[in-house]
């Protein structure tokens, strides 16, 4: 947490932490007993052993906090520029919040990859396991997940009684999820019967005792996703939906909130088109340069996948090039585009241990015991990965996409309070700096190779139809003659996304529910980018009205110390 002594800024202007920091300290421990699972995310320590309550009670004990907060900063003296982004972003931020509270959008949440639903499971791989005491914080966990669970089952059961169901699509999903988790190959029974747990754990009476717990609460955790699978499919089913669009005034909201920004959907909708218009004809051009005059983007990529140079075996081979060429690019940009700190040149690549297809990355702890890591859940089907299509992922997940972005906020001790360095993220600042940051490898001299830049364009590509599919099946606006025409839907969805994104059909089935059920966050990414650059270029332009160059170097820097905060936010604290 923040000192109460004086500490240097990083020009080292000395600050003294302020009534500001004081009230966002506090928060950030308030929130940390309220929600335990986040608490765990923050990498803060004693909260290990403890579950979320979501049950509508949980939720409004953080509404409640939220509010009190709120009047708090209302009343705080603002001592410095600090102070005024602090209290910009947590308005902005708990805000948010409130209205979705406000909404029955927290009690309701389930979709296929970022509710309760989810969190209970995924804290797991978060969470230390190489000592005893770590294992018995894990048994505790597990023992207590079947309470949460009914939490959730409670407020989904008011929700519902007060007509927000999410779709029959997602409830489907929820469904299918649970029962995996519950079954006999539930992620749970390997969690507590693997190499990690016997690594820690002797044969003394006491570790035997912490089996013991673990192997209850496994059972516990199975049995909870099984009534939750129950619940789901006999009693919230029938009173789901079909349709699966937000609609207007419930995806603004969540478009606000992903972003930190107002924007206007239908020019960023038209702006989307226009977009993937521009990264095809990029990618047609890079086609050529692979497979010769006149061939297709298809055809190049049949040359990139039959050269065995660009092809990898399985996933040790998988974790050892991303860890490799994460490696290389902290070596490549430290000290040149970016002064990199010390905690984040240290990145673990890692095999994630669920299946669904996605990369993600999550961050360090505020003391950098736990490292920032990077995670590929790979499809059992899934045996071979192509590096031309993946190299820019790593750019993404790694440096200087979130590895340096988020480590460089926990960094930042002696200006950011921890609100500032551990609690605040923003979609649309995060997804899109990473976004941006795999165009500026590109610019940069990364990619010039073409097959790895005929992979960024792949991603780019993707973040951009992302936004025409996302706008426009949640908005109901019409679809453009050569996607399909009448109006956007879940199948013209599906077509429009096997032509705009080349990878295998799982993973698109997961990511097309992922869209469905998470309105306005895909496309974050590419709007988040787009917003990013419109800042360097505001900057770019100030820059030469003083007669100077900008300082690219220098501007990131700026940009990444000021941790994640709005879109919105950010550009004014930027001016």
């Amino acid at each position: 947490m923040t000192s109460a002594t004086p500490t240097s800024t990083p020009s080292g202007a000395p600050r003294t932490p302020t009534a500001v920091d004081a009230i966002a300290d506090a928060y950030v421990l308030t929130a940390a007993r309220l929600n335990p699972l986040a608490a765990t995310a923050m990498g803060l320590d004693g909260y290990d052993h403890l579950m979320t309550d979501y049950s509508p009670a949980g939720w409004s004990a953080q509404a409640d906090a939220a509010r009190a907060v709120l009047a708090e900063l209302d009343a705080a003296p603002v001592s410095d520029d600090v102070d005024r982004v602090t209290v910009a972003a947590m308005r902005e931020r708990i805000g948010l919040e409130l209205e979705l509270h406000d909404a029955d959008e927290w009690i309701g949440a389930l979709n296929n990859i970022a509710s309760p639903l989810q969190e209970m499971r995924d804290i797991f791989d978060l969470m230390p396991t190489s000592t005893p005491e770590h294992w018995e914080n894990v048994a505790a966990r597990l023992n207590a997940l079947p309470q949460a669970a009914a939490g959730v089952v409670e407020s989904l059961r008011l929700a519902a009684s007060r007509g927000r169901v999410a779709a029959a699509r997602q409830v489907r999903e929820g469904v299918d999820q649970a029962r995996e988790l519950a079954g006999d190959g539930s992620f749970f029974i390997g969690f507590v019967e693997g190499g990690a747990v016997d690594a820690a754990l002797d044969d003394s009476s006491a570790c035997q005792a912490i089996r013991r717990d673990l192997s209850e609460g496994a059972t516990a955790a199975r049995a909870a996703y099984a009534d939750l699978a129950t619940f789901l499919q006999d009693e919230l089913l029938p009173q789901a939906p079909e349709s699966d669009a937000f609609g207007r005034e419930r995806y603004a909201l969540w478009s606000r909130y992903f972003l930190g920004a107002r924007v206007d959907l239908e020019e960023t909708y038209a702006w989307g088109l226009e977009e993937l218009d521009r990264v095809i004809a990029e990618q047609e051009a890079v086609a050529a340069t692979v497979a010769g005059p006149g061939a297709s983007i298809a055809d190049a990529i049949t040359v990139l996948d039959a050269d065995p140079s660009r092809v990898l075996d399985g996933t040790d081979a998988l974790r050892a090039w991303m860890q490799a060429t994460s490696d290389a690019a902290i070596t490549a940009l430290d000290g040149v585009h970016f002064d990199i700190p010390e905690p984040i040149r240290r990145l673990e690549c890692r095999i994630a241990p669920t299946q669904n297809g996605g990369i993600y990355y999550t961050g360090p702890s505020d003391d950098f015991t736990r490292p920032g890591r990077m995670w590929w859940s790979v499809p059992p089907e899934v045996t071979s990965f192509t590096t031309w299509r993946e190299k820019t992922t790593v750019y993404h997940e790694g440096v200087p996409g979130h590895h340096l972005q988020i480590g460089q906020a926990v960094c930042e001790r002696a200006t950011l309070n921890s609100w500032r360095r551990l609690a605040c993220w923003v979609s649309g600042h995060g997804e899109g700096w990473a976004l941006y940051a795999e165009r500026l490898m590109a610019d940069l001299g990364f990619m010039d190779d073409p097959g790895d830049r005929l992979g960024m364009l792949d991603g780019q590509r993707m973040r951009a139809a992302r936004v025409v599919l996302d706008i426009g099946v949640h908005l109901g606006l019409p679809c453009p003659e050569r996607w399909g025409g009448g109006t956007w839907d879940h199948d013209k969805a599906w077509e429009f996304l096997k032509a705009n994104v080349a990878m295998p059909e799982s993973f698109l089935r997961f990511e097309l529910n992922r869209y469905l059920g998470w309105g306005g966050q895909a496309p974050a990414y590419k709007i988040g980018q787009r917003l990013w650059e419109a800042a360097r270029d505001e900057a770019r332009a100030a820059a030469v009205a003083r007669g100077e160059e900008l300082d690219l170097k220098a501007f990131h820097a700026r940009a990444l110390a000021l941790g994640s905060v709005g879109l919105d936010v950010l550009r004014e604290a930027l001016v």
